[in-house]
């Protein structure tokens, strides 16, 4: 399995046309590019049909969107691990909040994904969920409230409870799963913010992947982090 180095920023590319094909592969070279220069670990995330073009094109880890359990043959329009792996991926989300799985399926793809080698974000979207999660020892749950999503209000800011009660109540659980953050982090001082609190992590999507100024904002996010 891959090693992620704490702390750790990982983007989501989700389906913005900003971030689809050819805008991928130029997205993952600037993450690659910043955490080069910054000596911080940047994952991402592209559609999994961009997996293969942007593994082939960064060194970075390049994470799947979702992962399926099932095994190779009868499973039409699902995203088999082993196909993930064959095309690049070192890891994948499971669970975001555009893609609801319920909790016997993530145990189930968390289990194919360490069978595969594949390093798991589990998100959740409280502490009681989180807590559910991280009882099924992926690599990761990154907490994200879905109402914050996209729209550049910080988590770490509005709702700084979320962070300390998902911490505390998955270490009563769980102590060596790694604990992210997400939704609306778009600034360094959000992720300073989060790192104070206890996350280990960001996960975030837009304030990346929809900017005029990707790197820029880049920047903007690891220099609170670097080493």
């Amino acid at each position: 399995m891959v090693k992620i180095e704490l702390p750790v920023i990982a983007l989501n590319l989700k389906t913005y046309p900003q971030a689809t094909g050819e805008k991928a592969v130029a997205l993952a070279k600037i993450c690659e590019k910043v955490a080069n220069e910054y000596s911080v670990s940047v994952i991402v995330a592209p559609q999994i049909a961009d997996i293969y073009r942007v593994s082939q094109a960064v060194e970075i880890p390049v994470f799947s969107q979702h992962l399926d359990a099932g095994d190779p043959g009868r499973f039409t329009g699902h995203a088999l691990g082993e196909t993930l792996v064959e095309n690049g991926a070192a890891g994948t989300l499971l669970n975001h909040s555009e893609n609801r799985m319920q909790l016997a399926d993530i145990e189930d793809s968390v289990r194919k994904a360490e069978k595969l080698g594949l390093y798991t974000i589990v998100c959740t979207n409280n502490p009681i969920v989180s807590v559910a999660a991280a009882s099924l020892n992926p690599s990761a749950v990154a907490v994200e409230p879905p109402e914050l999503i996209g729209t550049g209000i910080s988590v770490s800011q509005t709702q700084p409870e979320v962070i300390t009660d998902s911490v505390d109540m998955i270490r009563a659980v769980n102590q060596d799963v790694a604990i992210l953050c997400g939704a609306g982090i778009s600034t360094g001082t959000d992720v300073e913010t989060a790192i104070k609190l206890g996350s280990q992590g960001v996960l975030l999507a837009s304030a990346v992947a929809k900017s005029d100024k990707p790197e820029e904002v880049l920047r903007g996010l690891v220099e609170p982090i670097s080493k």
